[in-house]
């Protein structure tokens, strides 16, 4: 049943698997500064929003084994829309702030569980070949479900704000009520499109205590496979490289859309979108392209500190954009651009260490596992980014971010890497 043309579920099984991410990381930034929240419990609570991607790892077997992949695709689409659904219903009521966490936190965990089906799904549903060839179209769909959340939605959110005299709950809840019927949509669509390959079955024979012992020898090994030192500092690795952009990644959309009188650039929605979530998303992606070519052709080791320092020195940018409170547009947009680029390049070298640590005949869990710590080190930083951004100001924050980008130095001046890891190889 692998016949069905990849070109008709691959796309838009990628863009539901990103738009989700995106709501919940992002756009529930926005849509909390817009209706009042101060910047230090946006940034703890949407940074718990991290937490189903950290523990992912520990029911991802429970989603191989029980049912199809398929069908928790399906349910997990359905789930998602209803948490749309009601976010835009409880945006009105007087305990907004709880029922709208609440669904929040229902798509998040609807959102992981998706990333784990899909992913598995897609080496069901595809030949070996068309697997292959299909990974940058994968990864193009989630850059633009990126792209249609963190741009579009916000620039139609705003824009409906116009319409309606700035009635910024109505506006959101017509937003959410909208991505609702998108997923109801998408849910309908792969729920008839998506292929029913003979692999895709549960292992109804396996129990949970055989689950629970796999579970285990999993992370036993993950933190046995080398010598203690190298595993502590391959750890510390995967928590601190990202440390800045943990601390920037819930402030900057806070310091964009701040007013100036509290020192924030005060840009509208519509020019958030076109900022923050079009300019600096193709930055991100041009970055993690190059990034990718260079490691492919020299190896990650050759590119390793040319990478440290991309994702490190352009935060630079927003200490100029503190101080110089630029109205110029363009030039805004240069800064985000120059910042995102820099991080996709530097991102690079993390998610090739990633890989590089998972080698081994437990590869895939333990690739799992690292990712664990990837969703660890945004979610630690962001729940107290936004307290210290109020303490110190805006200018301040982005001094003590620059100052926090030595620790991403120190930990990768302590890795070891072998210099022919993914370099490619001579005919």
């Amino acid at each position: 049943m692998k016949n069905k043309n990849p070109w008709t579920w691959v796309p838009s099984l990628y863009f539901a698997e990103g738009l989700p991410y995106v709501i919940v990381m992002t756009i529930s930034v926005v849509m909390y500064k817009q209706l009042g929240l101060s910047n230090a419990d946006i940034t703890l609570y949407t940074s718990w929003l991290y937490l189903p991607w950290v523990i992912k790892p520990l029911w991802s077997p429970f989603v191989d084994v029980i049912k199809t992949k398929r069908w928790w695709i399906t349910a997990m689409q359905l789930l998602v829309g209803a948490a749309l659904g009601g976010v835009a219903f409880t945006i009105p009521s007087s305990s907004w702030l709880q029922f709208t966490l609440f669904f929040f936190w229902i798509m998040a965990f609807a959102s992981a569980t998706h990333d784990i089906a899909a992913d598995g799904f897609y080496m069901l549903g595809l030949e070996e070949h068309d697997q292959a060839w299909f990974v940058g179209i994968r990864s193009t769909f989630y850059r633009l479900a990126t792209i249609f959340g963190q741009g579009i939605l916000v620039m139609i959110a705003g824009n409906i704000q116009v319409l309606f005299r700035y009635n910024i709950g109505y506006s959101w809840c017509l937003v959410f009520y909208g991505v609702c019927g998108l997923f109801i949509a998408l849910w309908l669509w792969h729920g008839f499109i998506l292929p029913r390959p003979q692999e895709d079955k549960g292992l109804e024979h396996l129990n949970a205590n055989q689950l629970m012992s796999e579970l285990k020898h999993t992370v036993v090994t993950f933190f046995t496979k080398l010598p203690k030192k190298e595993i502590a500092i391959a750890i510390l690795f995967m928590l601190l490289y990202r440390m800045p952009e943990g601390l920037l990644a819930k402030v900057t959309p806070l310091f964009l859309l701040d007013s100036r009188t509290t020192g924030g650039l005060g840009l509208s929605p519509q020019e958030y979108g076109l900022v923050q979530g079009t300019v600096g998303v193709i930055g991100l992606t041009l970055g993690g392209i190059l990034g990718g070519i260079l490691a492919g052709r020299d190896g990650m080791k050759r590119w390793l500190w040319p990478m440290v320092c991309a994702i490190t020195l352009p935060d630079v940018v927003y200490i100029y954009l503190s101080y110089a409170m630029p109205e110029n547009l363009f030039l805004i947009n240069a800064c985000i651009f120059i910042e995102q680029f820099g991080y996709g390049f530097g991102f690079t070298a993390y998610m090739l260490y990633l890989i590089y640590f998972s080698q081994g005949p437990y590869k895939t869990s333990h690739y799992a596992l690292c990712t664990a710590f990837m969703a660890l080190s945004m979610m630690l930083p962001g729940m107290v980014s936004g307290k210290l951004q109020q303490v110190m100001g805006y200018q301040s924050f982005f001094i003590l971010v620059m100052i926090l980008c030595v620790v991403t130095f120190i930990v990768t001046y302590f890795i070891k890497v072998d210099p022919s890891f993914g370099k490619k190889k001579e005919e």
